[in-house]
């Protein structure tokens, strides 16, 4: 086989549609864009995703992100906070409270602007990997 072909086809010879690159979807959630055309805001509220993109109608109530963003963006601040709080402490050595208000205050700050980007990144992926309802209607009634 010498040509290739970015359609993707199920074993009964169907096509289920063109590949959607992962890596440009998630840069595009990163940013709180839709993941189909990168132009319109995925987002109506801080961590509500809109029913469907005003620029491209791509429909994108189908995501299912539940706990993952939180999860990710408690691993991503704990491990950012770990330096900080043992090099805050062994150089400067602050009273223990005074530490603890000022690492919780940048932890909460960092936490806030994470959390609705790993959102955007989610339903990015979601998106790109055709989950949960973002397949085409064709894909969808076949694996039922």
């Amino acid at each position: 086989m010498t040509a290739t072909t970015t359609d993707t086809t199920l074993d009964t010879g169907q096509e289920t549609g063109a590949e959607r690159p992962v890596k440009p979807a998630m840069w595009r959630g990163w940013r709180r864009r839709c993941p189909n055309c990168g132009t319109g805001p995925m987002m109506k509220s801080y961590l509500k995703v809109a029913d469907s993109c005003p620029v491209c109608s791509e429909e994108l109530h189908h995501q299912r992100a539940d706990d993952g963003p939180a999860y990710l963006t408690i691993l991503v601040v704990g491990h950012l906070m770990v330096p900080f709080f043992h090099f805050g402490y062994t150089i400067f050595r602050p009273d223990p409270m005074i530490l603890f208000s000022a690492i919780s205050i940048i932890a909460v700050a960092i936490g806030l602007y994470l959390l609705p980007r790993f959102k955007g990144l989610m339903v990015g992926v979601q998106w790109a990997k055709r989950l949960h309802g973002f397949a085409p209607a064709d894909d969808r009634a076949e694996n039922t």
